[in-house]
């Protein structure tokens, strides 16, 4: 009986870990952050609190039901950041790096359970990938901190060390899309600030392109007609969804007296923009979500849901999901046997892949939309602003986190986490399931549509 127990409970996909390792990464955070010390004033967190903040700062998404400002000591945002860039860096990853860099070597499950969480092609491929990935992050991100201190520090007449602190904090929290802020107000004192706003703003974009695209970019940016069909995806339908998010946000908002109206024209753009870009899973906003029109939460729903690029750090279906299912429908419509995309085909397992990963992601939002309608008595666009954001590891909200009840707070958690390990889980298990087979059934067809 013992061995059969110890067969049903091992870990036998490498994506399995990946998700063991988020549970102990939320965990441990959610026991850091459960300490009187990581608290300002006298108690500690509840529970709930606790492990809705781990969660979110693990799973990088941001949304909060306290504020990070005012409610956690300096010892608690520390935890955040340091679970921010543990979870934007991917725990597996971090580990199996720690591992190379202390043993200088690679076991064969370490490299298949980094190859699962990073995407990396081949499994020669994840030393390189793994030392990459580090480098490119933290310079990344010291660029980013360099920049917010600066400026910080000059206009807004920070101390210098407050303004490294906040600096620091931003730039990990922009470029791991965790969205994740130490102002009340997140970033509305700075909507009309171009420096601090297109910062951010560009931390949030490279890093939801995804490690692949970052590094084949850093090689052949300006040869375009060498880049890989996925950098090319990845590339277009990021700038698409960027010029679309943008010009709706600004249209739809650009007479609301309560978000752009009082803002100049520059002013109305560069907010525009930036609202436009942190639907890509970043979270931070410079204009009050609460106060805009359903129409832009309608937009923003669609946007997060799409999310960024595969072996990131953002989050939603990602984009080459959602290019794959836009180019079947295109070639279904014109008869095409085949889904082709510059001058290259789409394989089957692809495109049932793409297919079952949007479809269970719309399971999971509608299930916890109703779930949450039901719990929390808010109206149907604010829950599913917030399911999505939760799922999407966004962090965008409309104001209703922190007044949800607890069974309601818990219903984001579990959509934080699948959203962001279900997707990596699923899309490495369907890849590993696949596998050829010697026979094909007769072909009857159903009546569709």
């Amino acid at each position: 009986m013992m061995r059969f127990s110890l067969r049903v409970f091992r870990l036998r996909n490498p994506a399995q870990y990946v998700a063991l390792a988020f549970t102990v990464g939320v965990a441990v955070g959610a026991g850091l952050l459960a300490l009187p010390v990581s608290r300002e004033g006298p108690g500690s967190a509840s529970f709930i609190q606790a492990v809705f903040t781990a969660t979110s700062a693990v799973c990088v998404t941001g949304l909060t039901v306290v504020d990070t400002r005012t409610y956690w000591s300096g010892a608690g945002q520390a935890v955040i950041l340091g679970l921010i860039q543990v979870g934007g860096f991917g725990i597996m990853t971090l580990a199996s790096l720690l591992g190379l860099l202390v043993a200088r070597r690679l076991g064969l499950r370490t490299r298949l359970t980094a190859q699962a969480e990073t995407k990396t092609l081949g499994l020669g491929d994840v030393r390189r990938v793994l030392l990459g990935v580090a480098a490119f992050s933290l310079a990344f991100e010291s660029i980013t901190a360099i920049i917010l201190t600066g400026r910080l520090a000059t206009e807004y007449d920070e101390p210098f060390g407050q303004a490294v602190y906040h600096g620091v904090f931003h730039a990990v929290s922009a470029f791991n899309n965790a969205g994740f802020s130490l102002y009340s107000d997140n970033l509305v004192g700075f909507a009309t600030d171009p420096v601090i706003s297109i910062t951010i703003a560009l931390a949030v974009i490279v890093g939801g392109l995804g490690f692949p695209v970052l590094f084949e970019l850093r090689r052949e940016l300006l040869t375009p007609s060498t880049w890989t069909l996925h950098t090319r995806i990845v590339v277009w339908a990021t700038g698409l969804l960027l010029v679309a998010g943008t010009a709706a946000v600004t249209a739809f908002e650009w007479s609301n007296p309560k978000t752009l109206g009082p803002l100049s024209i520059p002013g109305k753009l560069l907010a525009g923009f930036f609202q436009g870009v942190q639907p890509r899973t970043a979270g931070f906003n410079s204009l009050d979500y609460s106060e805009m029109n359903e129409t832009t939460w309608l937009v923003t729903d669609m946007l997060m849901f799409i999310g960024g690029a595969p072996a990131g750090t953002a989050g939603g279906i990602k984009v080459t999901t959602f290019a794959v299912l836009a180019f079947m429908v295109i070639a279904e419509v014109r008869g095409d046997p085949d889904v082709h995309v510059h001058h290259r085909r789409i394989p089957p397992g692809s495109q049932r892949q793409a297919l079952s990963i949007a479809v269970l992601g719309m399971f999971a939002v509608t299930t916890g939309t109703l779930t949450l309608l039901a719990v929390s008595g808010e109206n149907l666009a604010r829950v599913l602003f917030e399911t999505v954001s939760a799922f999407s590891t966004v962090g965008l909200s409309t104001g209703i986190t922190a007044d949800l009840p607890s069974s309601g707070q818990a219903i984001l958690i579990v959509l934080m986490f699948l959203g962001r390990v279900g997707t990596i889980t699923l899309a490495s298990a369907l890849a590993l399931r696949a596998r050829p087979r010697l026979y094909r059934r007769p072909e009857e067809r159903p009546i569709i549509g």
